[in-house]
């Protein structure tokens, strides 16, 4: 008997395992949409990984260029960190992933920041982007019967070049985000964790904005709940060569930025 239950379990827990699927939303700007380079990007083995396209309402293998041109988000031009956070998260969870890309190069967190049509994630400017984030996210949780787990937030250097020209206060940036990150709970789960890749610097540009928006996300980080850095070492690409050209990451850092995060995002969620 208890070889035949041994036996039993053999065969079901595999498929259980493959059962397990998490759809995490990628939001932000340039650097979440990806700069990088599709030929050294990381490859997601098959039925492993998959990105939630809004037009046509299907499911697609996750492969760079990750990403699509609808709803005002953008594509990977050509690489992202995307596949390479997809594979360390299914390696270590067993989970098969679902992401649902939603980024748009130039983007602002606070609408005084919001520099021509690139947009904003407040509930004020020219291009909204908030609303049709949630719309995709509702329409791949309901596609696939999956609630969204958790935001990957990888933004600021929009708002960091507002503070420099003092169009932005620090203060303004850090309530707009407690502020945005609010609002998804409302839309998308209460409980949800949010993830923040913390912004990295713009070469032969002042640092002043920058530490400024980096401080802030700590301190974010640290006073609201299931708020995390999942990842501070982006200020240090320069010295690394990491850098594509004086603002976005190259591919050897977006492989990176992808691993480091899925370790940190699924230690929080043993947590």
């Amino acid at each position: 008997m208890r070889s035949l239950l041994t036996f039993i379990c053999f065969l079901i827990l595999p498929s259980a395992m493959a059962q397990h699927k998490t759809l995490f939303l990628v939001a932000g700007q340039s650097n979440a949409v990806g700069q990088g380079d599709s030929t050294t990007s990381i490859h997601c083995a098959t039925g492993t990984a998959f990105e939630y396209r809004f037009s046509g309402d299907t499911l697609l293998a996750l492969k760079d260029p990750a990403g699509q041109q609808e709803l005002q988000f953008e594509q990977a031009y050509t690489g992202s960190a995307w596949p390479s956070f997809a594979n360390t998260y299914h390696n270590l969870t067993g989970s098969e992933v679902i992401v649902v890309q939603a980024a748009r190069g130039g983007s602002s967190c606070h609408y005084k920041a919001e520099s021509s049509n690139y947009g904003s994630w407040d509930n004020r400017g020219r291009l909204l982007l908030f609303d049709n984030a949630v719309k995709k996210t509702k329409a791949a949780t309901l596609k696939t019967g999956i609630p969204v787990t958790g935001i990957i937030w990888s933004q600021g250097e929009r708002d960091a070049n507002a503070i420099n020209a003092q169009q932005l206060s620090p203060e303004e940036y850090e309530a707009q985000l407690i502020l945005l990150i609010r609002q998804f709970r409302a839309a998308l789960g209460q409980q949800l964790n949010f993830y923040i890749i913390q912004t990295g610097y713009y070469l032969h540009h002042p640092t002043t904005g920058f530490d400024a928006v980096r401080k802030a996300q700590e301190r974010v980080a640290g006073k609201v709940k299931k708020v995390y850095i999942v990842y501070r070492e982006t200020n240090q690409f320069s010295e690394k060569g990491w850098m594509k050209d004086e603002i976005h990451y190259n591919q050897t850092a977006l492989n990176n930025i992808g691993a480091t995060v899925a370790k940190q995002v699924a230690l929080k969620e043993k947590k």
